[in-house]
């Protein structure tokens, strides 16, 4: 079983390389996983930056002592993968952004389209976000992730054209298969750079924002002959990237 990862802020260990895990990080690994001396855990910020440790002891409830290795970095992945999810209804939201999250996506940006029917307003607006952020930091955890993707504010359609106009490739997974659209098991990938794939909300893109979305640059796509809901579509597409470009190999 590999290890369990643990959110720091700093990596400043202490005589004989010791670091102390406390607070919520802390309680979770003593009173939770109830990790014993031997036993491997790996630190992270969550930017890539992590450390290989072994466990020494506890402290109470919530401290745990660990002994720190050097720090290390892993390197950016490439092709970087983002996808923009619009508003699903209700918790299908996290949901999306769990899953997303450990297959892999690199950054996920919320999409205010016009067909959702969910509405990020004001305090209420915030508070969804936060979930959102929540949800990829716990779930790069449980993968074992060291880079978290990154969860941005709230986009406005013009706001994801403007994003897709500047990717090296870009895609709108479409569900109106009487719109001309392309497999996107077929369609040419960067090796590096940027790919950015749109994900609508359950009543499909509209088709002022498809128009928008193909001037700035992107093509429609399908997954195959069945439409997805908008909470697994951008996992599945993510999946089959992860596998076409390599970053599964």
């Amino acid at each position: 079983m590999t290890a369990p990862v643990f959110v720091v802020e700093h990596f400043r260990a202490g005589d004989g390389g010791h670091y102390v895990l406390d607070g919520p990080e802390g309680r979770h690994a003593v009173a939770v996983k109830r990790l014993q001396p031997g036993e491997p855990v790996v630190l992270t910020d969550g930017a890539g930056r992590y450390a290989a440790c072994e466990v020494v002891g506890t402290e109470g409830r919530d401290r745990l002592i660990v002994r720190m290795s050097p720090v290390s970095e892993e390197p950016a992945p490439a092709p970087r993968i983002t996808v923009v999810q619009a508003l699903p209804k209700g918790d299908r939201g996290e949901l999306a952004v769990e899953t997303m999250t450990e297959v892999g996506v690199d950054a996920i940006v919320p999409w205010q389209a016009a067909r959702c029917i969910t509405q990020w307003k004001g305090e209420r607006g915030q508070k969804a976000l936060g979930k959102w952020r929540a949800t990829a930091r716990e779930a790069g955890k449980q993968s074992r992730r060291v880079r978290f993707p990154e969860v941005a504010d709230l986009a406005s359609t013009r706001q994801v054209a403007a994003l897709l106009a500047r990717a090296d490739f870009a895609a709108v997974l479409h569900s109106d298969f009487a719109h001309e659209s392309r497999p996107l098991a077929t369609a040419p990938l960067p090796a590096e750079g940027d790919i950015v794939l749109v994900v609508g909300p359950e009543g499909g893109v509209a088709r002022e924002e498809l128009a928008l979305f193909e001037e700035a640059g992107a093509g429609a796509y399908v997954l195959g002959r069945t439409v997805l809901r908008t909470s697994t579509a951008g996992t599945a597409a993510a999946a089959l990237l992860m596998g076409r470009t390599g970053r599964w190999s």
